[in-house]
């Protein structure tokens, strides 16, 4: 099994699912080989890599580099695309390699096409029934006007955007709101996504991580004390016990269907409210956070739907 992520040197080894999915597929006796975006090329019309067979353990010197190889792409099982955002110009050269191997019996998981195809926060435009009251636009004065629409409360966020960064709190009668506008979409000039406030988000916002279109659990989001909205673990949001809903299971029978379409096999949503947010399908987090709070090891059902799907 490779591994396309950061640095192997920046895991947080409490945090980080690549970590344990990693760890699972050495302990079920899985080479295990480790990759940047940098390290993926073509040669006429052949994938390859210059890969790094690695293991790892849970200490400080958590893991060990192997020797190195230039390999086909197709030597592989099974390819994780593991890299985390943000989604620029390398990160879609590397999923055009990856789409290579379409039809050879090499495994990428998520399939490239469909990470292309789904950007984290428009992907959820294909299910306007479990999303909160939304525009995309680049256009100010559409902004302005969809803030009155939306009850003088929304929120703003750039297309492109991770971890929570340059996301905004728009309220009706701000002085600011000409400026956070302005600012977001650079005078008018890239777009946005608006969504309607919603007020439960002071509770949490629930990520739920899907398989193959099967929900496998949940964690709740918490935003830090002090008024801020915001709860995505990478700013500073804590991580709290949640079960699966009975709206839950609902709003993942909608989507399923197309995830398994777009061949979208691991999937973090994000619900606040009852309402689907975001869709990531690039690098999902949440599996360690999960597993500590429920008693459970996720990463052991991912790794063996891979060997199953390998297996097919």
């Amino acid at each position: 099994m490779a591994f396309v992520m950061d640095p192997v040197e920046t895991i947080n080894t409490e945090k980080d699912t690549t970590f344990v999915l990693m760890l699972e597929a050495q302990a079920r006796g899985h080479e295990v080989w480790y990759l940047e975006l940098k390290d993926l090329f073509v040669k006429d019309d052949k994938a390859f890599c210059n890969a790094t067979q690695i293991t790892l353990e849970r200490s400080e010197s958590f893991y060990k580099l192997g020797e190195r190889k230039t390999l086909p792409m197709e030597s592989f099982d099974t390819v994780w695309m593991r890299k985390d955002p943000p989604v620029n110009n390398d990160f879609l050269y590397a999923t055009y390699i990856l789409s290579l191997l379409d039809g050879s019996k090499t495994k990428v998981l998520n399939n490239p096409t469909g990470i292309r195809e789904s950007n984290e926060k428009l992907y959820s435009l294909f299910f306007p029934e479990i999303i909160p009251q939304c525009i995309v636009t680049k256009n100010i004065s559409q902004l302005q006007e969809f803030l009155r629409e939306a009850g003088g409360e929304i929120v703003v966020k750039p297309l492109d955007g991770h971890g929570g960064e340059g996301i905004f709190y728009v309220r009706e009668g701000d002085r600011n709101v000409n400026v956070i506008l302005e600012s977001i979409t650079k005078f008018g000039t890239e777009y946005v996504i608006g969504q309607k406030f919603i007020e439960k988000v002071s509770e949490g916002d629930k990520r739920i991580i899907i398989l193959n279109g099967e929900p496998l659990g949940a964690v709740l989001r918490v935003p830090k004390p002090g008024g801020e909205f915001r709860s995505n673990f990478h700013s500073g949001g804590s991580p709290a016990q949640s079960d699966l809903t009975e709206r839950d299971l609902e709003i993942c029978e909608v989507i399923s269907p197309r995830l398994r379409k777009d061949g979208l096999y691991f999937v973090g949503i994000d619900v606040i409210g009852g309402f689907v947010t975001e869709i990531n399908t690039t690098s999902p987090t949440g599996i360690q956070e999960i597993n500590r709070l429920n008693g459970v090891k996720l990463e052991t059902q991912v790794i063996e739907f891979a060997e199953e799907l390998c297996s097919n």
